[in-house]
Formats: C-alpha cells, structure tokens, sequence
C-alpha cells in the first residue's frame, strides 16, 4: 500500500511545476529592487495582477527608490495610483517611502519588525516583502494559499474565515528548509491557487499535487464550515460615490468646489457622506475654495 504523501513531497511538487509554470510578473526578474517588489505588494492587495502590473511599470518607471516619491508630495502618489482601488494605499506608500528615508536611509528594511512598523504594511505584506526581496525564510499566507493547504492538506473545498496564527502554522509545516526553495515554494503556493486550484474552477488535471490532495481523495466534498462575510456590493455604495469624487479629484490641479461634484450623485446625503469620508482619511484636503488632494 502506498505511503500518504509528505509535506516535502508537496514542496517539493510545487517548487518543480513553478519552475516552469511561473507567470513572468515584472516584479518577480531577477534584479529587482526590494523598493519594487514593496511596491508589488502595496498594489496586490485586493487586486488582480493584471491591473496592477501597468500600473507597477509606470510607478517604477516615475519613482524608482523610496527617496524619489518621498520627494514628491502625496498628491502625486494618488494621482498615479490611478484606478487600482482603495486608494489610502496610495497613501500608505507615499508615507512607507518618507518612513524608509527617515529611518533606514531610503533601503527597504529586511527585518520583519521594521517592515510592520512602516505605514500601511501587515503581517502578510511583511513576510511576502522580507521572503522575496531578501530571501528570508518565513512562511507567506494569501487567499491562494489558504485555499491549496484547505484542499491539499485539510481536505476541505474552502479555507474558512482567516486565522493568522493558524494560518501561518500550517504554511510554516510545509516550508522547505531550503532558504531559496522556501521562496520558491510561497511564491509556488500563491501561483497554484491563482491558476490552477482556483476557487471556482480548479484544474486538478494540471495541478502538480493532485495525487497529494486530501480533498480529491475525499471525493471533493462540499465546505460546510463557517465562512467569512461577503464582501457588500459596490453599485450604489458609498464606496462607489467616493471612487467618483476621487476621479474628479485626481483630475483637477486645483481645489474642486461642492457644487461641482453635484452632477456625479444624485443622494445630496450620500455625496456629503463620501466627501467628509475621504477628508477623514486624508485622502481629500476641504477648504472654502473647495476640496482638493493632499499635498503633505
């Protein structure tokens, strides 16, 4: 009878298929900065990957060190964020960029605890920074790769509601010793859940672990544990009115009055809502000439 694979076997089978299966993501050549894959990271939460790459070449291109966009003022950066959503991001990493000049001399920290206490960066964004800009060997934990442990390992169709703890315990019981196939295996985790063990429609004729999946071996049940809550529709949402305040915004160089942006909403309620929002978070500056983007 043969043995139930280990979780070297499926390191293993993961850091050989992404060696070829590897999508060629800008950030992920060889010789590129840790500034450029902290940018990476900034721009791929809650964000596909072929949104965020234009948008990665262009940031790069214009602000290539942390000392460059530090440099410049934070309107700039929400201007250049563009489209990409959630634009406190935006902000975030203008701010990380003068906290690197500030405290570290404009290179990207290596150390865990100094990437946590740059602006705008968690657990995740920390580990994914310090495990592919520098190689150290610390597990890395998205939503593709809580779905290949929930299949792989636990035998279940869906991960459940996030546990950091949890979560990065069972990657760390996979993570090769290896320094560099560590890397490899988290990059390899997060690229096998995007493309092949997808949410929706997983290829377990292509997956390079099927023979190692709890789940198919079960005969793929149905999830029937807790799940974690929806996200709320975008149409009508006072994120949606933000998102049309900030375009106006980003597309003025000057301050931009109320009655200007009366035409985008018709709820006067909703629109007030979103304008006082956005001043709350920094991302709009009011004034009596009007509202306008930060420039400190």
């Amino acid at each position: 009878m043969p043995r139930p694979p280990t979780p070297d076997t499926i390191a293993t089978s993961v850091v050989d298929w992404f060696a070829d299966a590897a999508r060629p993501l800008p950030w992920r050549a060889a010789g590129v900065s840790p500034w450029a894959v902290l940018v990476s990271e900034f721009m791929l939460q809650q964000t596909q990957v072929a949104r965020v790459v234009p948008r990665w070449e262009a940031w790069i291109a214009r602000w290539p060190t942390a000392a460059a966009l530090a440099a410049e003022p934070p309107s700039e950066a929400v201007r250049a964020w563009e489209r990409l959503g959630y634009p406190r991001r935006a902000l975030w990493l203008h701010r990380a960029a003068v906290e690197i000049v500030e405290r570290h001399d404009g290179e990207v920290p290596a150390d865990i605890d100094a990437l946590l206490a740059l602006q705008g960066i968690g657990p995740y964004t920390a580990r994914a920074i310090a495990a592919f800009a520098f190689g150290a060997r610390v597990p890395v934990v998205d939503t593709n790769t809580r779905r290949v442990i929930a299949r792989a390992v636990a035998g279940q169709a869906e991960p459940g509601p996030p546990s950091t703890s949890r979560d990065l315990a069972a990657m760390a019981g996979l993570l090769p010793r290896d320094r560099d196939a560590a890397r490899r295996f988290n990059a390899g985790a997060m690229e096998l859940g995007a493309t092949i063990c997808t949410a929706r429609s997983p290829r377990c004729d292509a997956c390079p672990i099927a023979g190692a999946c709890a789940w198919r071996a079960a005969g793929y049940p149905a999830y029937t544990g807790p799940r974690k809550a929806g996200q709320p529709r975008f149409e009508g949402s006072d994120r949606q009115v933000r998102g049309l305040v900030m375009r106006e915004l980003r597309a003025a160089h000057r301050p931009v009055s109320r009655a200007e942006f009366e035409p985008l909403w018709a709820d006067a309620a909703q629109l007030e809502r979103a304008l006082t929002t956005l001043v709350a978070d920094g991302l709009a500056v009011g004034n009596p000439d009007g509202y306008r983007l930060p420039e400190r």
